[in-house]
């Protein structure tokens, strides 16, 4: 059974969604005021750079975000 690309991608879009949020909570405890947009560049916050908890879910969010980019380039290759 073959699962069509858009369900693939809604499902990776969902995900990716959930982990951003764990990954800005795990931020958050670290450093209260920190924004989504400050975690494009997480090497900014040594504070961060040292909690396992932060680089393995951060970690989990950047394969996300590669399957999903993926898969995308995948379907416009075949259009």
């Amino acid at each position: 059974m073959t699962i069509p690309n858009d369900e693939i991608d809604t499902l990776l879009t969902g995900m990716i969604e959930q982990q951003q949020v764990r990954v800005l909570a795990i931020a958050r405890e670290r450093l209260p005021g920190v924004t989504p947009e400050d975690l494009r560049n997480p090497q900014d916050f040594p504070e961060l750079e040292a909690d396992s908890r932060f680089n393995f879910e951060d970690g989990q969010l950047s394969g996300l975000l590669s399957a999903r980019m993926a898969i995308r380039q995948r379907r416009m290759r075949r259009a």
